[in-house]
């Protein structure tokens, strides 16, 4: 059976989507899962805290990593899917022609939006981008400082979008930076941390999603 695909989409930088898609996978590797990720961002983030990873854990990172460009990612991730239970695209900071591919290949978009007005505004060009392409998008509120307005009015904002809001709010924790400076996820520094539960919860919700 191929593995299943969730592309992390959002046009606005600095929503975390890199952040995101590092936790998910470590969280599904950790159940003992066939993990890979597939960086199709220039900048390159998802492959820098591969070959970090690669160094911290001498040369067994536990998952597999490869990139792509527009036009190879079909390819990429169907060569990926063999082997692989899932695979977790991360995508360039834009809605355009070079996220639709990653977006064909996705059996879910998962769409992560900072606690700003500026990423609400920005969801709606993705979601756009995820009806045309006829495919699942969920969002999730990331970033988020807890018990503040801003953090109740966004998912408000998100519940009048063309797609389901995640119950599952990602906060605003250093952890997330420092693990993934250091080439890990959050589980793998702090097991039983809000940070680690938080991403639990949210896998829980995908995989209602896909029938898992």
């Amino acid at each position: 059976m191929a593995g299943q695909t969730i592309t992390v989409a959002q046009q606005k930088g600095g929503s975390g989507k890199t952040t995101v898609a590092v936790n998910l996978a470590v969280h599904l590797m950790a159940q003992g899962h066939s993990v890979a990720v597939l960086d199709t961002d220039p900048q390159g983030s998802l492959g820098r805290w591969f070959m970090t990873r690669l160094e911290a854990t001498d040369g067994a990172p536990g998952l597999e990593f490869s990139t792509a460009s527009a036009w190879g990612v079909g390819y990429e991730c169907e060569k990926l899917r063999r082997t692989n239970d899932f695979v977790f695209i991360d995508t360039p900071p834009k809605a355009d022609s070079d996220l639709r591919p990653a977006l064909r290949e996705a059996d879910l978009v998962l769409v992560p939006v900072s606690a700003s007005q500026l990423d609400l505004w920005a969801t709606e060009a993705v979601l756009e981008l995820v009806e045309r392409t006829r495919k699942s998008a969920l969002t999730v509120l990331n970033r988020a400082r807890a018990g503040t307005r801003l953090s109740s009015e966004m998912v408000e904002g998100m519940q009048g979008l063309d797609a389901p809001v995640a119950e599952t709010v990602l906060g605003n924790r250093v952890v997330f930076a420092e693990a993934l400076g250091q080439g890990f996820g959050v589980q793998e520094r702090q097991r039983s941390g809000r940070a680690a539960s938080e991403i639990a919860a949210l896998w829980s919700e995908i995989a209602g999603i896909l029938g898992r």
